[in-house]
């Protein structure tokens, strides 16, 4: 017999388990968990005199003729086979294993025969048809069993362009009789699937693979992805009861602090949702277990002065704090917005990056290590050996959705011996909540809905120069209108330069054959600044510029007409989406748009508006107008929502690979999971998983069960906000 852990090479043969491997199927559990994507149905029996072209049919009828024809040049053979039914006749032609079909359909046998109509020279034919026989010469087929092969449900498989569905199809079927799904192999505890009526996992995978009908579809349907749903909360709850029995140094807030300096210092008002989430995390820190919260917020909702005053409690308190960043620029960002938000206190923040020179960094690193920094911003470089910290009480990740468990961890390690950091996560990307529940749950969430007053709402429009040039000449007329008052525009590309793009999930790099290259910083900056914008103060912003580079271009930009070199248009790429705040730009040109993700733009746009009046946001495409990717502009187009953008991109995209096991080349953990339509099941799942855990915390009473945990938790599990 076969074992789910086999070798499917050891298993169906060499040549099929190559071509199964493309598709990441190695063993007979990843084949038996790769689903049937829909099904067909062969429909009802039809009169080969009532068969129309181009339609699927399923016909009973008997075999006139069966003719073998060698193939030209090469082995094999075709066959040609003529059908009938008394009334009129039907091709079949097998082009591929004509020897082997002519032994089975000889003259006067009889069968079902389905598949799609076409015509050749005139005539109806099939073109390698299913088929079952029910009768051999000069006997009466089953009508019973006529009747189940034309009402029965056809899986159809994802697959490759190598790699025919039949095949799939037949490996699938090959190892559903060779294997045996045995209760010590079911991830679901007998004792849960009891109390909630759901079939094992081995009829789960039969129905899913080889149902009778659509119900037993559902049925196999629903128990798969609750166990998909359960083995991700179980994962979830064992993690958050590790991290209650971690230990923190309280650190409490205190009177007259740096904090309520701060807070005094303020150029604005908090508002009710900002001071709610403050009272919160500041009953955290008190305590000695470490906080662990994720704090999301729609882009622009201050979620910056949120952590800085967390921060300065920690520091308050005695401790340090460190802020990771996913870029330079952001990195940069944030120290001098919290620089000038910490006022004279700002000396005790430094900044930590990987472009500092040889003696910045040994300087930065001692004042680190010593304890005279009391706040650290920095990027990755944050990660390395070399960074220790005299007393670390609070790790703030920024754009969380960049980061992965493992880098959080990493830095959360560099706290005291024996004792944990608090830790604040933030992104501006919303997350539904049911995505929150699964991909956040050892976190505790906040929420900021609410903008800071006086915010005025960006205005957004879709321009398409495919439908109307001159929509473009207004756009750059625009430019030179608010430049003219005053104010400063980005324009955005997807690329750099020649095949170099920002990042690599950028939905740019999806170029197809055939189609234009997505346009790019170093070939439109010229462009412009010699055409529509002549006259202007341009500068452009991209990842390959130095540091040294990169920060002159920010401090001159941030700086507007104060600085000794103004620019009035920055031309940049996805450098600028998160984090970079300049109220004095107060529009944004994001060229081939349709090539950017709906968060990618949300993020985009929210690097205007950031002032007292009123942000302009123009969407270039040449996508048409009956296009997925226009539909997709028009929605981020109607509204400034984040969270709405976000349930709407999650449903189009759909949930790609929560725990992020792509990263790591195995499978993905959810193949059947929507968390938007399955939510109900989600939170099912979770109730059930924390009371589980609570009561068997190590899993040791249902073995399978932890043995599919831990081999999640080797997969090193991170998340999957990024793969839009």
């Amino acid at each position: 017999m076969v074992a789910p852990q086999d070798r499917l090479v050891d298993v169906i043969g060499k040549k099929s388990a190559v071509a199964l491997a493309n598709l990441n199927l190695v063993t007979v559990d990843d084949l038996l968990h790769h689903y049937p994507r829909r099904y067909a149905t062969r429909g009802e029996l039809s009169d080969l005199a009532s068969l129309v072209e181009g339609e699927s049919a399923t016909v009973m009828a008997e075999v006139a003729t069966a003719t073998e024809i060698p193939a030209r040049g090469r082995g094999g053979s075709r066959l040609q086979v003529t059908l009938t039914d008394g009334t009129d006749t039907l091709d079949l032609t097998f082009f591929r294993h004509g020897s082997w079909h002519k032994g089975k359909l000889r003259p006067g046998v009889r069968g079902l025969f389905s598949g799609k109509v076409n015509s050749y020279r005139g005539r109806n034919q099939l073109a390698h048809p299913e088929y079952v026989l029910v009768a051999a010469p000069g006997e009466d087929p089953d009508p019973d069993a006529a009747e189940a092969f034309a009402r029965a449900l056809i899986p159809v498989y994802s697959t490759t362009g190598s790699l025919p569905p039949w095949r799939v199809s037949r490996a699938v079927s090959f190892v559903l009789d060779q294997v045996t799904l045995t209760e010590d192999l079911d991830p679901l505890p007998k004792k849960l699937r009891d109390e909630l009526g759901l079939p094992s996992i081995g009829s789960a995978l039969a129905s899913i693979h080889r149902p009778a009908d659509f119900a037993e579809v559902s049925r196999a349907r629903h128990r798969l992805v609750f166990e998909e749903a359960f083995l991700l909360q179980v994962v979830l709850a064992k993690r958050r009861l590790e991290l209650a029995s971690m230990t923190a140094l309280p650190r409490q807030a205190i009177k007259n602090g740096r904090r309520q300096q701060i807070t005094k210092g303020l150029p604005f008002e908090l508002t009710a949702g900002q001071l709610e989430v403050l009272a919160e995390m500041a009953a955290e820190l008190s305590k000695s277990n470490p906080m662990h919260r994720l704090l999301q917020g729609d882009v622009g909702s201050g979620k910056t002065v949120i952590a800085l005053l967390a921060m300065a409690q920690v520091v308050d308190a005695g401790g340090q704090a460190a802020l990771l960043a996913p870029t330079e620029v952001l990195a940069s960002q944030h120290a001098r917005a919290l620089r000038k938000l910490m006022g004279e206190a700002g000396d005790k923040l430094v900044l930590l990056t990987g472009s500092l020179s040889a003696p910045e960094r040994r300087e930065t690193l001692e004042k680190i290590a010593d304890g005279r920094a009391a706040i650290t911003v920095g990027t990755h470089a944050l990660l390395s050996e070399g960074v220790q910290f005299k007393d670390l009480g609070l790790v703030v990740v920024d754009e969380q959705h960049r980061f992965g468990v493992e880098q959080r961890a990493a830095l959360a390690a560099k706290a005291q011996d024996g004792t944990r950091p608090h830790i604040l996560v933030m992104t501006a990307t919303p997350i539904p909540r049911t995505v929150a529940m699964t991909v956040f749950g050892d976190l505790d969430i906040s929420m900021l809905r609410e903008l800071p007053a006086g915010r005025a709402p960006i205005a957004t429009h879709v321009v398409s120069p495919r439908l109307n040039p001159t929509h473009l000449v207004r756009t750059w007329a625009r430019v030179h209108e608010e430049v003219g008052r005053g104010h400063q525009v980005y324009v955005v590309c997807p690329r750099i330069g020649e095949g170099d793009f920002e990042s690599e999930q950028d939905p740019a790099d999806q170029t197809k054959s055939g189609e234009r290259a997505a346009l790019a910083v170093l070939e439109v900056a010229p462009l412009l600044t010699e055409g529509p914008l002549k006259g202007l103060n341009v500068e452009v912003l991209h990842g390959r510029m130095s540091a040294e580079s990169k920060e002159d271009v920010m401090t001159r930009f941030a700086a507007g007409k104060q600085a000794q070199k103004p620019i009035d248009v920055l031309i940049t790429t996805t450098v600028i989406e998160v984090g970079v705040d300049v109220p004095n730009a107060n529009m944004i040109v994001i060229l081939d748009a349709d090539r950017f993700g709906v968060s990618q733009l949300h993020q985009l746009r929210g690097r205007v508006g950031r002032g007292q009046t009123q942000g302009l946001c123009l969407l270039v495409s040449e996508a048409p107008a009956d296009s997925p990717a226009n539909e997709r502009l028009a929605q981020v187009a109607a509204t400034t929502d984040g969270f709405e953008l976000a349930q709407a991109d999650l449903q189009l995209r759909k949930e790609g690979d929560i725990l992020g096991a792509s990263q790591s080349g195995r499978r993905s953990q959810l193949r059947l999971l929507e968390v938007i339509r399955d939510a109900d099941l989600v939170m099912q799942a979770r109730e059930a998983a924390i009371s589980w855990v609570a009561k068997d915390p190590d899993l040791d009473s249902w073995p399978p069960l932890k043995r599919a945990v831990d081999e999640i938790n080797q997969e090193q599990p991170t998340e999957f906000l990024e793969r839009s």
